[in-house]
């Protein structure tokens, strides 16, 4: 079921941003698109995950609050599908409270995950935090006439911040938001070791209330997509019992 009467445009979309809401219980959907229409957001909400996918595709949305206990085709799956076409923020509703379930979520690219039940201004508030790291397209910053930093070089590693691509050898490397955020921050600051909690705190532009060994997670992932042997890591190197700072790429 997609319930069409919450796509619609709240009156000062300055912003322009979108939300796809997608859980079966949809009283809950309803609140909570309800809570992101009044902060400006242009909402859909879908009650199963053929229909999410399928609203995902024509409608865009800059984020997706996402039930990972979907009928038919669960959130994970919701989840990892559309992870193959968008990259669209991801925030997972869970009512299950084990870790297992947080890291299956984050494993097929979520960014963020909440757990029932939960403050609707909590989630928007975190919404809000997420979407203040806006996207940044080289083709618009040059259209703009700005000034562009030229990548960032470590070895084979070449990081356009303007351009947010990532690329070995010419090759271009798909990252999620929070996974580019993260090589972001450290490669910034060569040679700096960063806390999981300094880390946390700089990719959700404010103070982060929650685990802070998601880090790891997402650590994790970047290093299977950069190639990074965690035994001898070229680009992300763990300093045990503080965090993580960049490597040479050597």
């Amino acid at each position: 079921m997609v319930t069409m009467e919450h796509h619609r445009s709240a009156p000062d979309t300055a912003k322009g941003y979108r939300a796809l809401v997608v859980d079966d219980e949809l009283p809950l959907a309803e609140v909570v698109a309800s809570y992101l229409e009044r902060e400006q957001f242009e909402t859909v909400v879908a009650g199963n995950g053929v229909d999410a996918i399928a609203v995902a595709r024509e409608f865009d949305p800059d984020v997706v609050i996402l039930d990972l206990g979907l009928p038919g085709i669960d959130g994970l799956e919701v989840c990892r599908q559309v992870r193959t076409f968008s990259d669209a923020y991801v925030v997972m509703l869970t009512a299950r409270d084990a870790e297992i379930d947080k890291v299956l979520g984050l494993t097929v690219g979520a960014d963020d995950y909440i757990t029932k039940p939960f403050s609707p201004r909590e989630l928007v508030a975190r919404i809000r935090a997420m979407l203040r790291r806006p996207r940044v397209l080289q083709s618009a910053t040059a259209s703009a006439g700005l000034d562009v930093a030229p990548p960032r070089r470590f070895g084979a590693l070449s990081i356009d911040v303007a351009a947010r691509e990532v690329r070995i050898d010419d090759e271009q490397i798909l990252l999620t938001r929070t996974e580019f955020d993260i090589l972001e921050a450290l490669s910034g600051r060569p040679g700096i070791v960063l806390s999981r909690r300094q880390l946390l705190d700089i990719v959700r532009d404010g103070p982060w209330v929650g685990n802070e060994h998601l880090v790891d997670v997402h650590i994790g992932h970047l290093r299977r997509k950069l190639g990074d042997d965690a035994a001898r890591p070229r680009y992300l190197i763990t300093v045990r019992g503080v965090g993580y700072r960049m490597g040479t790429g050597q």
